[in-house]
């Protein structure tokens, strides 16, 4: 090695272990060397916690690492490793296919051929197919390989039931601000200095990692690096510094999870909480035109008859954002979600239909009752149809009782409206046709 280091040019000879860490990244630099260092898991790796409990038992299983980016999935599987005195092996689902995993398996197979394990950590494994994860499971079963997976994506989703029946799913949370402040008294004391911000500005640091640890480091070490001989206040951080981008995929995990927490607000009749989701994806890019169709939905779902204007309401601000588009139609979707957030509730529509096809369903085999049915033919005059059919108009009051259910049927009570908003009218009236049925037979 010395010769090949003799014939480099001057610039080019290994430097010194102090030049090399001046040159590596800080999240790098910091990256926890022992479990106990790892910061915002304690719920996992605590004593009671399943990674902690696995340990201390001395049986860790393959597992599957769901979390947000930035919260030590890597770092967790690493030092999992090193304590289980395992090989660690990273491979990318972004980068590999099926020959790169079978140099893997087979290198595998002869570190436990001659004594010692493998931890295999999958980063993205969500984004293997079918085929792919399904190539795991010999290997995970015959002790070849303690498989380690990270995803940011629901595996409930993601990943085939025979992996998820072989692995345990561990939550990693994101990083509150507490823990970003450790993070950041971490940075400080390797580098030796404070970062030079005010006590607003350095809130508005933490904030702007969003949860993402190694994002905060990153920020941190771009701060560092500025020249200042004074603290900084929030509005020059704002200036020298972009904010991140939200973390928001319209195809993934936070699509379901702020559309639900959207919808949620919306049924608990919460205005300001609904703008806020309603803002979030807005600002993460989310189509417009998806917001709007699940507005509707939700006007039809949680509203119902308590008021139908609702449904109108959210129709005419669709139309106005496809006149207008973005920014300016998305004040029509606003509006229209804080009309829906403070109109009355009823679901006593959207349970009606579901009682209904699930009788339909047992049922679906009666016909309907003879009286009720066009007989169009003499063959069908012969057989019954339309005989004895009670014309409502005819009626005095407009109605005439009769049975509309198949013979012999049980009559279900499938809608029952609720004391509020429009319904309350809808109940009155269904309860008179009620009474009457009853008094007529029918």
């Amino acid at each position: 090695m010395a010769d090949l280091f003799d014939s480099l040019p001057p610039d080019a000879a290994p430097r010194s272990p102090a030049a090399r860490s001046a040159h590596q990244p800080l999240a790098d630099r910091l990256r926890p060397k022992s479990l106990s260092e790892v910061i915002g898991q304690s719920e996992v790796l605590g004593d009671s916690g399943p990674l902690g409990a696995m340990l201390a038992a001395g049986s860790l299983s393959s597992l599957i690492l769901w979390g947000p980016p930035g919260v030590g999935k890597t770092t967790i599987a690493r030092l999992l490793a090193d304590q289980t005195d395992r090989a660690f092996v990273q491979i990318s689902a972004i980068f590999s296919g099926v020959p790169e995993l079978r140099k893997v398996f087979d290198a595998a197979r002869l570190r436990r051929d001659q004594g010692r394990g493998t931890l295999l950590f999958v980063d993205e494994i969500h984004r293997f197919n079918k085929a792919q994860q399904d190539s795991f499971l010999p290997h995970m079963e015959d002790g070849t390989i303690l498989l380690v997976g990270a995803t940011t994506e629901n595996p409930s989703f993601e990943l085939n039931a025979a992996l998820l029946s072989r692995a345990q799913v561990v939550v990693l949370k994101r990083l509150d601000l507490t823990d970003l402040e450790l993070l950041a008294q971490r940075a400080e004391r390797d580098l030796g200095r404070a970062l030079p911000l005010d006590g607003a500005a350095r809130d508005a640091l933490l904030e702007m990692a969003d949860g993402d640890g190694r994002a905060s480091l990153n920020l941190i070490e771009q701060v560092m690096a500025w020249k200042t001989d004074r603290k900084l206040t929030r509005d020059e951080l704002s200036q020298r510094l972009m904010r991140r981008a939200a973390k928001y995929d319209k195809s993934g995990d936070e699509h379901y999870n702020l559309i639900s927490a959207l919808h949620k607000s919306v049924r608990g009749s919460d205005p300001d909480a609904a703008l806020y989701w309603l803002a979030r994806m807005l600002d993460g890019g989310e189509d417009p035109r998806y917001l709007a169709r699940r507005l509707t939905r939700m006007a039809i779902e949680d509203i119902g008859l308590a008021d139908p204007a609702a449904q109108r309401h959210c129709l005419d601000a669709w139309a106005l954002y496809e006149r207008l588009g973005s920014p300016e139609g998305e004040l029509a979707l606003a509006q229209a979600v804080i009309y829906l957030a403070l109109a009355p509730k009823s679901n006593a529509g959207y349970m009606a239909f579901g009682a209904a096809k699930r009788e339909a369903k047992a049922t679906g085999s009666l016909m309907p009752p003879a009286h009720i049915l066009n007989a169009p033919t003499k063959l069908m005059k012969e057989q019954g149809y339309g005989a004895g059919y009670a014309y409502d108009h005819d009626a005095e009051d407009g109605f005439s009782g009769q049975n509309y259910f198949p013979e012999g049927m049980k009559r279900p009570v499938l809608y029952q409206p609720v004391e509020r908003g429009y319904e309350r009218e809808l109940k009155k009236r269904l309860d008179w046709f009620v009474s009457q049925r009853l008094k007529r037979g029918g």
